[in-house]
């Protein structure tokens, strides 16, 4: 009857309409999720570190706690020039350390003589902490504070009045300078120090000593909007190594209970867990110079804008944030390398990131919620950080185009998760159209807060962006495209023991053209056509250059010592002799025996006043990074002379170049004595060794 027929239509079309609603109701949330603090710091995601301490003055990155007061004395300290150069790098904040190491104190605290208060620094009225504090709220950066646990000045370090002492401590600086936005610890708990005089090893047991839940708690309670970081959590995590990146995979979540900071998993640490039961995102923390205080030597050894862009995009580029470390100097304020360095890179991104072609597109996609407008594919492209593209619950599997008005040169793609649902994506690749053609540009694993991913240059009508693994319908609240202009990365140098150098460019396209007397390359001096022989005292300056439009990398520039064609590792395994053959990698291990002896024969008479020491450079688990030494010289190879000895701090996290001078001596044989290594085995191990010989 017409009736039935009609009702059976109104049926119809009743669940027609009630599975559209369903569809168009918002996802609901997968796995663990940000609070409201961590998505505030996820927005952050540039900011700054600030190391300033007794051992600027001591040209040490940790000192020991046994120096004077009177050696903190900067003749022209100014925070507001700190906040400045951060504000005008685009920073939106700035983490003092506090409290190093060493036990130095940067304020007046009330709880030791260590401080401030006892340096000739303003007459002892000084207070930095308040100083910095003033130059954030005028420039409009958030504040944060890092506190060393360890504390290697302190008597009672290792016993439970310590603790005390500590909080106490924290205390002062969460009450006195207001807002607080993170709470930075750090993982080195423990060793080595002077503790009130007794200069000897103290180890803790790092799982119990803090009792990290009650401090934890304490600064919940102090500073609720606070954001903790202590290696594994609990709020954010560590990247696990010191060197500017975090995993290409990089999970947003973690297990915070199942490590304990001063030994954590540095695998987990770059890449998260995929089923973590917290939201515990990463923090990429490195300094813009090799070390994290000043040191005058390194004054040409500030990172230049090939280094930091690839910092840029293996942190922020990678689901995490970045902490740029500025060492201050002497005078008390950001050097002016550093200054040019972070501002030339502010200017790079700016033009990279200046132009997002993906607002001139069409954007379609495969599945769109419910066939919502809500959910469509134009809310990936519409500049609100609340809105995304979203596909029908179970779709784990689609595709967003983007098509061109007319063909479009590209080379970057940037996405970003709607997290406030969860991170979702668990792999996803970029196509371009070319000449009619689809062809594959990456093809990647995570997204999380924020993905850019560096691409071929390729000029395409078409990008598609395919989703093709999620945890649940992904959530995509933005994509951008851009055409990033070109920067040419300074070529390595590097010179074998029979004086050949050779000069490797980071592209097989660009010039390379060289100079031998210390002066800036030009496309006048000399061209590289292949290894060539400088014997001897040399420096070595070289250039990338584009022959096309003219665009030149940055200079690097070598300086290389006396010869080592007359050198000889002294050991019986041949392979020793990769210590001193000018290349990084592959390095040499002894194994089994500690301590452990490298003797070198520089088969000459040589006034030497220092030695430099590069550890194993393996990217995954490199071992036998010496942490203290001995260094001798002799006349004969059987009669020693102890000139230096000491420790190679934080060398674990950062397993740069060490140089360690001493009085020049003149010596024809010379031996590095490794005490003991950051696994506490018997392994030494090496990639170059070089020693500083007087001019």
């Amino acid at each position: 009857s017409m009736i039935k027929k009609t009702l059976f239509l109104l049926s119809a079309l009743w669940i027609f309409l009630s599975a559209a609603q369903a569809q168009t109701t918002a996802p609901a949330p997968c796995g663990p999720l940000p609070n409201e603090n961590q998505l505030r710091w996820h927005e952050m995601e540039f900011y700054a570190f600030i190391h300033f301490a007794i051992n600027t003055f001591t040209d040490q990155e940790w000192g020991d706690g046994g120096n004077t007061p009177q050696m903190f004395n900067p003749t022209n300290l100014d925070c507001r020039q700190w906040a400045r150069v951060c504000k005008e790098a685009g920073m939106k904040g700035i983490i003092l350390t506090a409290k190093h190491h060493d036990g130095f104190c940067l304020w007046p605290t009330k709880y030791t003589e260590y401080s401030v208060k006892n340096s000739p620094w303003k007459d002892g009225k000084g207070d930095l902490v308040r100083e910095l504090s003033d130059a954030c709220k005028e420039y409009g950066l958030k504040f944060g504070i890092y506190l060393s646990p360890w504390d290697r000045n302190r008597a009672d370090y290792g016993q439970p009045s310590y603790i005390t002492y500590f909080r106490n401590q924290l205390e002062e600086l969460l009450t006195q300078y207001g807002d607080i936005f993170e709470v930075w610890f750090d993982g080195a708990n423990g060793g080595w120090g002077y503790y009130g005089g007794a200069r000897e090893n103290r180890n803790i047991d790092r799982s119990t000593y803090y009792d990290w839940d009650n401090t934890i708690s304490l600064i919940r309670e102090l500073q609720p909007q606070a954001i903790i970081w202590n290696e594994c959590g609990p709020d954010i995590r560590w990247c696990g190594n010191e060197g500017g990146s975090v995993g290409e995979t990089n999970w947003s979540l973690y297990n915070y209970k199942q490590f304990v900071p001063g030994e954590p998993d540095f695998k987990q640490l770059r890449v998260g867990i995929e089923d973590g039961k917290q939201w515990i995102p990463s923090e990429v923390n490195v300094s813009i110079r090799p070390g994290w205080f000043y040191h005058k030597y390194e004054d040409a050894k500030v990172k230049k804008l090939p280094q930091l862009l690839d910092i840029f995009y293996n942190s922020i580029g990678r689901n995490g944030t970045w902490l740029l470390n500025f060492p201050i100097d002497k005078e008390g304020r950001i050097h002016a390398n550093d200054e040019r360095a972070v501002l030339e890179l502010r200017k790079a991104l700016d033009e990279a990131f200046a132009d997002d072609l993906a607002r001139k597109a069409k954007a379609e996609a495969g599945n769109v919620r419910g066939g919502s407008k809500k959910y469509a594919a134009s809310k990936a492209i519409d500049g609100k950080k609340d809105t995304y593209w979203a596909t029908d619950d179970g779709v784990t599997q689609s595709d967003i185009t983007f098509t061109f008005k007319k063909s479009t040169t590209l080379n970057r793609v940037l996405l970003q998760e709607y997290i406030r649902l969860g991170q979702r994506v668990k792999s996803f690749k970029v196509e371009a159209n070319v000449d009619g053609q689809w062809r594959e540009l990456a093809r990647e694993t995570t997204i999380g807060y924020k993905r850019i991913l560096r691409l071929p240059t390729v000029t395409a009508t078409q990008v598609r962006i395919s989703i093709l693994d999620a945890k649940a319908c992904p959530l995509i609240s933005n994509i951008g495209i851009y055409n990033a202009p070109q920067v040419l990365t300074e070529p390595q140098i590097v010179r074998h023991p029979n004086g050949e150098v050779i000069i490797r460019p980071a592209d097989g396209e660009s010039a390379v053209f060289y100079t031998l007397d210390g002066t800036a390359p030009t496309t006048q001096s000399l061209r590289y056509t292949g290894p060539f022989m400088a014997d001897g005292v040399v420096t070595v300056s070289a250039v990338s250059v584009d022959m096309a439009t003219g665009k030149q990398s940055t200079v690097s520039r070598e300086e290389f010592g006396v010869s080592r064609t007359k050198w000889k590792v002294i050991a019986a395994d041949a392979n020793a002799a990769r210590v001193i053959d000018g290349e990084a990698w592959p390095g040499w291990h002894q194994r089994g025996m500690m301590p452990a002896d490298l003797v070198i024969d520089l088969g000459e008479s040589l006034e030497i006043k220092g030695f430099r020491y590069l550890p194993d450079q393996s990217d995954y688990f490199p071992s036998g990074i010496i942490t203290f030494y001995e260094f001798y010289v002799s006349d004969n190879g059987s009669e020693w002379k102890l000139v230096s000895e000491g420790e190679f701090s934080n060398i674990r996290n950062n397993p740069s170049w060490q140089m360690k001078e001493f009085a020049p001596v003149k010596t024809r044989f010379v031996k590095l004595r490794a005490l003991n290594n950051t696994q506490g085995d018997k392994v030494a191990g090496y990639s170059e060794f070089d020693v500083l010989i007087t001019k």
